[in-house]
């Protein structure tokens, strides 16, 4: 097995990436993974399948009412989740199957934590508003999935026929984030996650129809800016037919 430095790990790190994941993750994911990749001969697919397990018992927490212990479980399997990106890049061991195992290991986790939620706390108040609530957190994150892709797609068919990238000048406080690594969008799908499955449920019961009204209308205006930009984008083209 080689050796590999901190430093190492540190430049496996997206350059971009979400706040919750630049200050709140990261820190502890790139010292899991100098262990990781340093003495164990753990693949980046053993640690993806960790981290379905953790993501499966955070459910489970979930559906048993135990909230707290459900938002610690489901921090950890994201840490977890965070790794195996890592020991890919740095071992250059990634593979095709890698990535769609990863991408079907968050959906599973989130929609299974969103079904647990929503059957914990129906079966201890009888309150049909949380099979609502369970619904509309997996519909929102399968919506993100489904709409990402799709902007992507129509972005690159404006550049097949001489769209040019939208550039616009950046904020000073826009270039800082940029400088720590964090995105100038600062509410994501990552944030919603952390909003919904971790700190809602830290905080109790209550927290949990809040949190995530307000983590839902964030969230939709993030997607509601990517259409808008992806509308722009467009138009480029239509106006020089």
């Amino acid at each position: 097995m080689g050796t590999y430095s901190l430093a190492d790990v540190q430049a496996t790190r997206k350059r971009q990436d979400a706040w919750w994941t630049v200050y709140m993750v990261d820190p502890i994911a790139c010292r899991l993974a100098l262990v990781a990749a340093n003495r164990t001969r753990l693949t980046p697919n053993a640690i993806t399948a960790a981290s379905m397990v953790l993501g499966l018992l955070a459910a489970v927490c979930f559906a048993a009412g135990q909230l707290a212990a459900g938002a610690i479980v489901f921090y950890f399997s994201f840490l977890v989740d965070c790794v195996d990106g890592k020991i890919a890049r740095l071992k250059g061991t990634g593979t095709p199957f890698g990535v769609w195992l990863d991408f079907i290991g968050d959906r599973v986790r989130e929609m299974c934590c969103a079904a647990g939620l929503a059957y914990g706390q129906y079966a201890a108040t009888g309150n049909d508003g949380y099979i609502l609530l369970g619904t509309a957190i997996a519909v929102l994150d399968l919506f993100r999935y489904v709409n990402a892709p799709q902007v992507a797609r129509v972005r690159e068919q404006v550049r097949e026929r001489g769209g040019r990238r939208l550039r616009r000048s950046r904020s000073r406080w826009e270039r800082r984030l940029r400088r720590r690594r964090v995105r100038s969008r600062l509410f994501s799908g990552i944030e919603f996650h952390a909003a919904v499955f971790v700190v809602a449920p830290l905080l109790g019961a209550w927290a949990l129809a809040p949190a995530t009204v307000a983590a839902a209308v964030l969230l939709l205006g993030y997607e509601a800016r990517l259409v808008y930009r992806m509308w722009l984008f467009t138009r480029q083209v239509a106006l020089r037919v």
